[in-house]
């Protein structure tokens, strides 16, 4: 793949670019994952189109129109470039769709200086929705487009200080 620049910032990738979204939505009092993939991410490589924009045009186009759309991470995997997303969607557009509840899990942990070894995608998961619980606390646009079912379920997904100095390795 040829280099490009991004957003004008003086960075060119050179690798694969992919999108992993993560399709949610609240039902029941709890948070559910669902999507074109059913209960798991969904890849989506991205060319020449900015990421955000192709995931939000792909989401429209497979499950109508998204409550919300936000990348809330990277990393490095296969020599590709991931772009984590979460898709907030209405409950009705999930019907027919393989949805599971959404269990919590621990943070993928790496030390001061290099990404941890390994990162499941529910730990992927677990990061998105720690952060969609800052933003609906931070964000005025965020807060005022999820309901309040919604912040009472991202209650419990407290967004963590940086912990990841051990002191034993310093």
């Amino acid at each position: 793949m040829a280099s490009r620049p991004l957003d004008g910032l003086p960075v060119d990738i050179s690798a694969p670019v992919e999108a992993e979204v993560f399709v949610v939505f609240h039902r029941d009092g709890g948070i559910w994952l669902t999507g074109p993939c059913g209960a798991a991410p969904w890849r989506i490589e991205s060319h020449d189109r900015h990421p955000i924009e192709l995931v939000r045009t792909l989401s429209n186009d497979a499950l109508g129109a998204p409550l919300l759309v936000h990348s809330t991470s990277w990393r490095w995997e296969h020599e590709a470039v991931v772009l984590s997303f979460l898709v907030v969607i209405d409950p009705e557009r999930a019907q027919g769709l393989e949805s599971s509840a959404i269990n919590r899990d621990d943070l993928a942990r790496s030390t001061a200086t290099d990404a941890p070894p390994a990162i499941a995608p529910s730990q992927v998961l677990e990061h998105a929705l720690r952060h969609l619980s800052w933003l609906a606390q931070d964000d005025p646009v965020v807060k005022a487009t999820l309901s309040a079912p919604w912040h009472d379920s991202l209650a419990g997904y407290v967004p963590e200080p940086f912990r990841q100095l051990d002191t034993e390795e310093v």
